[in-house]
């Protein structure tokens, strides 16, 4: 018997419980099917409605759109995700077309899994997030094949994943007191700021719970100077780190602004591929890697040995998303110091099921592939 074939035979397969329900609508979707390959492909644009509006320093939103993936071959059928964000230059449609394109490297070998993520990146440059939800589908596809859950794949234990915090969007100082009273379970809370009611806001947040705070400015302040007296400020009122202070590509502003604060400055924005980390371990005391920048489960891998190698702290992050990429994402976080896995809280009508929260932890299962399954009609 063939190693493929005793491994796919051998694994262990047991329910897990099941939550959320979905009442999103289909915005728009292509089919592409090939007798060649035996290869099934479908994309389906979806829209995440958020529970509250979700307000950064670039922004607020109401919804967002996420391009789901269908892949399935040899009968076994895997998903993946995209949430692609203005920032980056991306869009559902231009995941969604990049997907399409990339039906010719699918159609080959599946096992060859990390060709495969070197064909993908190699067929245009950006839209990181149709590449992070094509590398999630492979690397369900290939679990699911073998019969185990995709983070025993990897080689990681499950009783080892993460807490995750819990994010704070801008709202009023108010809004914001009554958003931090109402989820107790999360033992350290995510504040987004980069705005003129900075000090307001952590006030307010102070006044209703005595939490660990973290703090991700989103860019938002433009000055040195001004980035340093509210990070030293925040320092002294719990604040335990703060993501990415300043504009991306300020390196030098960062440098200097390394040397003199009180607490780590973690890179968000900044960092996409593993060629952005020798540059930025002179900026920043750690990254926070986020499957959506940088193109999938392989390259997050990549970005761990590289970052740890430049002695750097690592948190895991996210996007607004379903438990379909959270799932993805809770798989690697043994690897982390800190995770920040709660996209699909904030949203109503998550399309996938499985994912279960015990406290502010998620559980993995011993179901096969990421170990979720969809709750809206098969596209």
């Amino acid at each position: 018997m063939k190693r493929k074939e005793f491994l796919k035979t051998s694994g262990l397969i047991i329910a897990s419980s099941m939550i959320g329900s979905c009442q999103g609508k289909v915005k728009k979707e292509k089919e592409v099917e090939t007798r060649r390959s035996a290869l099934r492909l479908s994309t389906t644009i979806y829209e995440l409605q958020l529970r509250q509006a979700w307000t950064l320093s670039r922004g607020t939103w109401n919804t967002r759109r996420n391009v789901l993936v269908r892949l399935e071959k040899d009968g076994v059928v895997a998903y993946g995700e995209s949430a692609p964000i203005p920032r980056y230059n991306e869009s559902a449609e231009s995941n969604q077309e990049f997907i399409q394109r990339a039906l010719p490297v699918l159609e080959r070998d599946l096992w060859e899994y990390q060709d495969r993520w070197r064909e993908l990146e190699a067929l245009a440059p950006g839209q990181n997030a149709a590449k992070a939800a094509l590398d999630m589908a492979i690397m369900d596809w290939v679990a699911k094949s073998l019969g185990i859950p995709l983070y025993r794949f990897f080689g990681l234990d499950r009783n080892n994943t993460l807490p995750t915090t819990f994010s704070i969007g801008i709202d009023t100082a108010e809004v914001m007191q009554k958003t931090a009273q109402s989820v107790p379970a999360f033992r350290r809370l995510k504040i987004k700021a980069g705005v003129p009611d900075d000090k307001k806001h952590i006030e307010g947040i102070r006044e209703v719970t005595d939490r660990p705070l973290v703090v991700d400015a989103n860019e938002g302040w433009k000055d040195r100077q001004q980035a340093l007296e509210m990070i030293n400020w925040m320092a002294e009122r719990g604040v335990e780190f703060v993501e990415q202070p300043m504009p991306a590509d300020n390196l030098e502003d960062l440098r200097w602004l390394k040397e003199r604060v009180k607490i780590p400055i973690m890179a968000d924005e900044s960092v996409h591929k593993i060629q952005d980390v020798p540059a930025l371990a002179s900026a920043f005391h750690g990254i926070n890697i986020k499957l959506m920048k940088c193109g999938g489960l392989q390259e997050a891998l990549r970005l761990v040995a590289v970052a740890r190698a430049h002695g750097l702290k690592l948190m895991i992050g996210c996007m607004i998303e379903s438990s379909l990429a959270i799932a993805a994402a809770t798989t690697l976080t043994p690897l982390f110091d800190y995770a920040d896995l709660d996209g699909n809280i904030l949203i109503n009508n998550d399309p996938f099921r499985g994912l279960t929260l015990e406290g502010d932890r998620w559980l993995l299962t011993d179901k096969p592939g990421l170990g979720v399954e969809p709750v809206i009609p098969e596209w």
